[in-house]
């Protein structure tokens, strides 16, 4: 007597669990890697933001001689002296939606902005006392 044997088509329970748990540990290295892709997203718009202000700073200290005057302007306000508009909108923090941090002398000035990842290669050491709650700061001073 033979014994027949059958063949059945689809997938046994041990593939398909192997395949989820394949599914799930890709899923869990992809999530960790994005969790925070929006705070260096904002912390790059900062950054960029105090370089663009610098520029501003610059090009009225050349036409007037010394640094605007502290305090900033209020957010989305321009930067203007006389006539000339130096800075049509003044930046304001993307999370915060406040003015960045803006000390001078006339001669000389402080920039800063409080950064979310503290990880930064590019923030203070060590951090500025303005910045806290768990943010890094990063800070410009004249050239």
């Amino acid at each position: 007597m033979k014994k027949e044997i059958k063949n059945y088509k689809g997938f046994t329970l041990i593939e398909l669990l192997l395949v989820l748990a394949i599914i799930g540990a890709l899923a869990s290295f992809i999530l960790v890697n994005l969790i925070g892709v929006k705070s260096r997203g904002r912390d790059a718009q900062r950054k960029s933001d105090t370089h663009q202000l610098q520029a501003a700073f610059e090009l009225y200290r050349a036409d007037v001689g010394t640094y605007p005057p502290a305090p900033l302007p209020a957010c989305n306000s321009a930067l203007v002296n006389g006539g000339t508009t130096y800075m049509s909108k003044i930046p304001c923090d993307p999370l915060t939606k406040t003015s960045y941090n803006y000390a001078t002398t006339g001669t000389t000035y402080t920039l800063i902005s409080c950064l979310e990842n503290t990880n930064d290669s590019q923030k203070d050491s060590p951090n500025n006392a303005t910045c806290t709650g768990g943010t890094a700061s990063y800070t410009l001073i004249n050239p």
